[in-house]
């Protein structure tokens, strides 16, 4: 009986303010070198790897818009994700960086698999570069976030231009900001 490949999933833009949540699956045919965690290259180095992986790997690569993660939750998008994966790179074995597969069938999981494995490195890779790309290319729309250099996570600059202009179409309107959104209420038992 035939050993069935490996996929390797990894995503990007799960924790930020603004943008795409990106998911990607990635099975090698050929070795690409060079492959790390994404998040341990360089903006550079990661832009190279992009074009080898392409050519070197059959991938799927999903995205989810800020509105579909505000409407569905991260987790039902990773779920969405991860089952669309599976159903466009079939016959795999599949392996999900992080502890949980979101209640989708026949994915292992691994913490920290983008160092370890390959193809989650390449998946890591793939994922950051589509979400960079796109938080670049908002930037260019919306110049006054500074997307560019924060790629919509929460830093300072970032939630600075958050209290001065509030969110544009790429936030995530679900995500609180402190300072900028009514406090939770509180609920006493």
């Amino acid at each position: 009986m035939k050993k069935r490949p490996l996929c390797g999933i990894d995503e990007a833009g799960r924790g930020p303010l603004a943008g795409s949540l990106v998911i990607a699956g990635v099975i090698l045919k050929k070795p690409v070198e060079g492959l790390m965690d994404s998040k341990k290259l360089t903006e550079k180095r990661r832009e190279a790897l992009y074009p080898l992986v392409l050519e070197n790997a059959a991938y799927h690569i999903v995205t989810f818009s800020a509105r579909d993660v505000d409407e569905k939750g991260i987790s039902k998008c990773l779920q969405e994700g991860l089952q669309s994966i599976q159903k466009h790179l079939p016959d795999a074995e599949y392996l999900f960086d992080g502890n949980s597969t979101f209640g989708v069938d026949n994915i292992a999981t691994m913490v920290k698999a983008d160092s370890k494995i390959e193809e989650v490195s390449a998946a890591s890779i793939l994922a950051k570069v589509t979400h960079d790309r796109e938080m670049i290319e908002m930037a260019r729309k919306y110049p006054e976030y500074g997307f560019e250099k924060h790629k919509g996570y929460g830093t300072k600059a970032h939630i600075e231009a958050l209290l001065q202009y509030d969110r544009c179409e790429v936030h995530r309107r679900t995500f609180r900001v402190k300072d900028l959104d009514e406090p939770l209420p509180c609920f006493r038992t």
